[in-house]
């Protein structure tokens, strides 16, 4: 997949710290100025010292602000056509839709992006040798929970999801040092969903948090944590767009273990088509 620095930089904004993200806003309003200004003069116009805008660079990839510059100067005079602007109430259906399908496409290429390989690897093999499965959300992302459980009753593994936030809590209880809770929540900051991996990891149980914020409680909390990244607009929330990002990951963690367990997942998905093909007509 080809790096969109823009895009890069956005994907990080919940990364970043207040310095990074003064030079993060910069950057993104004044990418032309950049690719013909040192890194002195870009320090200057911050008021921050030239070392933060180097680690900055080094932060998001780059070996430096050359490199950073090079990049940038790349994506700008070759740009690719990516529907930045808001929805307008003049906008055809069509075009609302297109907007619509390039939001979303951007979600996916900018959580890919900001994918830790190893925290994602890990969180493969702690799903795949776990007893049991239990996957929690709220609200929205109450609802990708039960899509999770919906994909991995097929694997053979035992999972569980609940809507109900005090069986979320009783579950959550009755976790063991053999079992995985996979907690999702955009924000992250939800009071409901921070007791649940809290109580979750006091059984000890081993915690994977789903969130947009890598700063957020209850990714503190998570043994791994993997992050999504959405931009908001007008008419849809950022938390909402998240939604294709956290589905996708739960996506990947699926096909993953079912690899891994290959044997055991395909006598289990066999019997679940057979349990279900007498449904159809």
């Amino acid at each position: 997949m080809v790096q969109n620095m823009l895009g890069k930089i956005r994907s990080y904004q919940a990364r970043f710290s207040e310095k990074e993200k003064k030079i993060a806003a910069y950057i993104l309003n004044n990418p032309e100025k950049i690719i013909h200004s040192t890194i002195n003069e870009v320090a200057d116009d911050l008021n921050v010292a030239e070392a933060t805008v180097f680690r900055f660079c080094k932060h998001i990839g780059y070996k430096g602000y050359q490199a950073m510059k090079i990049a940038l100067a790349s994506e700008i005079m070759t740009p690719t056509q990516q529907l930045y602007e808001e929805i307008n109430e003049s906008d055809s259906t069509k075009t609302i839709a297109e907007k619509v399908f390039k939001s979303n496409i951007r979600t996916l290429e900018n959580t890919f992006q900001i994918l830790d390989g190893d925290a994602f690897g890990t969180a493969v093999s702690l799903i795949a040798d776990a007893n049991r499965v239990h996957f929690y959300g709220i609200g929205g992302s109450g609802v990708i929970a039960m899509d999770a459980f919906h994909k991995f009753i097929r694997s053979g593994k035992q999972a569980f999801a609940f809507t109900d936030a005090h069986f979320q809590l009783m579950s959550a209880a009755q976790l063991t040092k053999e079992d995985v809770a996979v907690v999702i929540s955009h924000s992250g900051t939800n009071k409901d969903t921070i007791r649940i991996i809290q109580t979750a990891s006091v059984n000890g149980a081993k915690t994977i948090a789903i969130t947009g914020f890598p700063k957020s409680p209850i990714s503190q909390h998570a043994d791994v944590s993997l992050h999504t990244s959405s931009d908001e607009t007008e008419y849809r929330s950022e938390a909402l767009a998240s939604r294709i990002g956290q589905l996708s990951l739960i996506d990947a963690l699926y096909v993953n273990v079912m690899i891994l367990n290959k044997d055991k997942a395909k006598h289990s998905l066999e019997k679940v088509r057979e349990a279900i093909s007498d449904t159809r007509l």
